[in-house]
């Protein structure tokens, strides 16, 4: 028999079935790929205690809880997390793991959305204070009978991380409200999903103004960049009596860009200047000697840093390249325990606003010392007030919408780590920041808090 060659051979499969296979392959496959993909990066960067999210100092005990509960073997894995917390009772990845064991499958669960990968300090500053919250509610007995369950996930304070993870949540009928996002920019780009899904997400660091009103899904535990401004202004015209500013800051962190805004306002209203300078600490090309020699030839007697709060080391340049020489003022975002490490001498002086300072409530600050084996920072004790915000809320109602009502009613109150946590109608957290300044302390630099709040 003679081959046909390949060429003269007729397509036995009608034009119709090719048509369809196209539209398949355009329309479909992706959605089917990309849905597998989201799949697939939610398991890397959640988990309930099923996966390590935090390498860091962990234990084979650790190791061995988590392998353990992600047979099912929740009193074994137990076992292991409370081994390991005795090795590293500083640990708050394990102590949430140690309480969702215990809690098992019949258990309220919540999200807490951090940048694991992006800034390791300031995640575990923020799963403290929700470790904390939940370890107290689950050994009272939990919310009505049932514990309270905690999902950790990385979002690498990445807006489009962020996105994804939100639209991941909304999804997750298990999940009744989300603490987080950490940077504004985060919580921007999310905001807007958890609303139009219809899941609670209260931000325990977001300063932005732009977080207002974006949703009555949409609240915070941390004053507005507004309330922080005024304050800071006010001490700096008033107290430090400084009258000519000069400004540097990162152009790409929104809540610092909105802070500067909102300060600049105050400032002048209080009669003082600004002086014009070129600084943005984003820049490629940013020159930390020459923006303070170009800050004091426009005569500023005092300067305003702040940066990103994954990108600390220009605003730390820039203190060093200062020597002295302008008095520093910055937002909340040089809080951390990196601006003394790396700072020291160079930061002595800094003048900042914070939501909190332990000795707001010396009892509660007592308290995470013991159990945390340090000092706590703000972030903490938001994080522990967003938490404790949620818990009171689900007292009242276990869904989502009904936990939605019982924080937008305006009688709403919990008591918090920084007094009482209530919200105006934008779903902002009425509250009094404190000022704050690096001086020198019994164990190096350490920050001092200038006034006291009126909670």
């Amino acid at each position: 028999m003679t081959q046909v060659p390949l060429k003269t051979r007729k397509n036995s499969l009608p034009p119709i079935v090719y048509i369809l296979a196209i539209l398949l392959s355009v329309f479909f496959v992706p959605r089917i790929l990309n849905t597998f993909l989201s799949g697939m990066n939610k398991s890397d960067r959640a988990s309930i205690g099923k996966q390590m999210l935090i390498q860091e100092n962990a234990t084979p005990e650790k190791k061995q809880g988590i392998e353990e509960f992600a047979k099912g073997n929740y009193q074994k894995a137990s076992q292991y997390f409370e081994t390991s917390l005795l090795q590293q009772p500083n640990d708050p990845e394990t102590l949430i793991y140690l309480n969702n064991a215990q809690a098992g499958d019949n258990a309220l669960k919540i999200a807490l959305s951090i940048p694991i990968s992006s800034n390791l300090n300031v995640a575990q500053e923020i799963l403290r204070g929700v470790a904390q919250a939940q370890d107290e509610i689950n050994r009272q007995g939990g919310i009505n009978g049932q514990k309270l369950q905690v999902e950790i996930v990385d979002d690498k304070n990445d807006p489009e991380i962020a996105k994804q993870v939100a639209q991941e949540l909304v999804q997750d009928p298990k999940v009744l409200a989300v603490v987080g996002h950490n940077a504004s920019n985060a919580s921007l780009a999310a905001a807007p999903i958890y609303q139009q899904g219809k899941l609670v997400m209260v931000s325990p660091t977001s300063l932005a103004n732009n977080l207002s009103g974006m949703g009555n899904y949409i609240f915070r535990t941390v004053p507005t960049s507004q309330v922080m401004a005024e304050e800071l202004a006010d001490y700096v015209a008033n107290t430090a009596h400084k009258k000519k500013m000069a400004f540097c800051v990162d152009s790409q962190s929104i809540d610092n860009v909105s802070f500067k805004d909102e300060f600049i306002a105050a400032f002048v209203r209080h009669g003082a200047q600004i002086a014009p300078t070129v600084c943005d600490l984003s820049a490629p090309n940013f020159n930390a000697d020459m923006a303070v020699s170009q800050a004091i030839s426009r005569g500023a007697d005092g300067l305003f840093i702040a940066s990103h709060i994954d990108r600390l080391n220009s605003a730390i340049d820039l203190a060093r390249a200062n020597r002295g020489k302008l008095a520093l003022f910055s937002s909340s975002t040089l809080y951390t325990f990196k601006t003394l490490e790396t700072g020291q001498q160079d930061v002595k002086g800094l003048v900042l606003v914070a939501p909190w300072h332990p000795q707001s409530d010396p009892s509660f600050a007592r308290t995470m010392e013991q159990r945390w084996r340090g000092q706590v920072n703000w972030r903490t004790a938001m994080a522990y007030d967003a938490t404790q915000t949620i818990i009171a809320g689900l007292h009242q109602g276990d869904s989502r919408e009904q936990l939605q009502q019982v924080l937008r009613n305006p009688s709403f109150s919990v008591r918090g780590a920084s007094g009482s946590v209530q919200f105006t109608p934008m779903g902002d957290r009425i509250a009094q920041p404190v000022i704050v300044q690096v001086q020198s302390g019994r164990s190096g630099y350490e920050f001092f808090m200038l006034s006291k709040p009126a909670f």
